[in-house]
C-alpha cells in the first residue's frame, strides 16, 4: 500500500514522524536546526537561556530594520523590525525582555528620525503601537524591574515632542492612561 502524500506536511505529521526518534536523533535533529539559520540560533538560545546576551540577535534586527543604513540604499521595515520581536515571544517572551525590545524599537525609530525624515503614516502609527506595548510590558514586568523602563519610556516621551503625526500626544496619552508618574524612579 503506498502512502499518499499531502500537499502541506502539518504539526501532527512531524509530531507521528518524531515518535521514531531516539534522544540521539533528536539532539543531532536540533543540532541540524540550531546550524541552519541565525533565526532558529537566536530562537534556541533565547528558549534555553544561553549565551550573555539573548537580546542581542532580536535588536541586530531591530536595528537593521528601523535604522538603516540610508548611504547603502537600505530601507527601512516595520515589518521585518516587528517580526524580531513577536520571534523571540515565542521563544520565551518575559515581559521585562519584551519591554526591553519593545523601548529599544521606538529608541531606534528615533536615532533615525534625528537624521533622516520619513513621510509614512504608517512608520508613526507602528511607533505609537508599539510604545503602547512597551508600556504595557514595563507594567507586566516585575517592579523591581520598572523604574529603568519607565525613564526610558520618559525620555522617548520627550523625544516626540520633535515629531509630528500626533505621536507626541499619543505617547503623552499612554503615560498618563498608565499612571507612570506615580511610580517611584531613580
Amino acid at each position: 500500500m503506498t502512502r499518499t502524500k499531502k500537499a502541506q506536511a502539518t504539526w501532527a505529521d512531524v509530531k507521528a514522524s518524531l515518535q521514531g526518534f531516539d534522544r540521539d536523533d533528536l539532539q543531532s535533529l536540533v543540532k541540524d536546526l540550531y546550524a541552519a539559520s541565525k533565526d532558529n540560533k537566536a530562537f534556541l538560545n533565547a528558549r534555553l537561556n544561553l549565551g550573555a546576551d539573548q537580546l542581542q540577535p532580536y535588536k541586530d534586527v531591530i536595528s537593521r530594520w528601523m535604522k538603516p543604513d540610508v548611504t547603502r540604499n537600505q530601507l527601512y521595515s516595520v515589518a521585518k523590525a516587528k517580526k524580531a520581536i513577536t520571534d523571540y515571544k515565542k521563544a520565551i517572551g518575559t515581559p521585562s525582555a519584551l519591554a526591553e525590545l519593545s523601548i529599544f524599537y521606538c529608541e531606534e525609530v528615533f536615532d533615525f528620525l534625528d537624521f533622516c525624515s520619513v513621510d509614512d503614516e504608517g512608520y508613526y502609527t507602528a511607533l505609537m503601537r508599539m510604545y503602547a506595548q512597551a508600556v504595557k510590558y514595563v507594567l507586566q514586568s516585575e517592579t523591581a524591574e520598572q523604574a529603568p523602563f519607565i525613564d526610558r519610556l520618559d525620555e522617548l516621551r520627550s523625544r516626540a515632542r520633535d515629531i509630528g503625526w500626533g505621536v507626541s500626544y499619543d505617547f503623552d496619552e499612554l503615560w498618563y492612561k498608565a499612571d507612570l508618574d506615580r511610580h517611584e524612579r531613580h
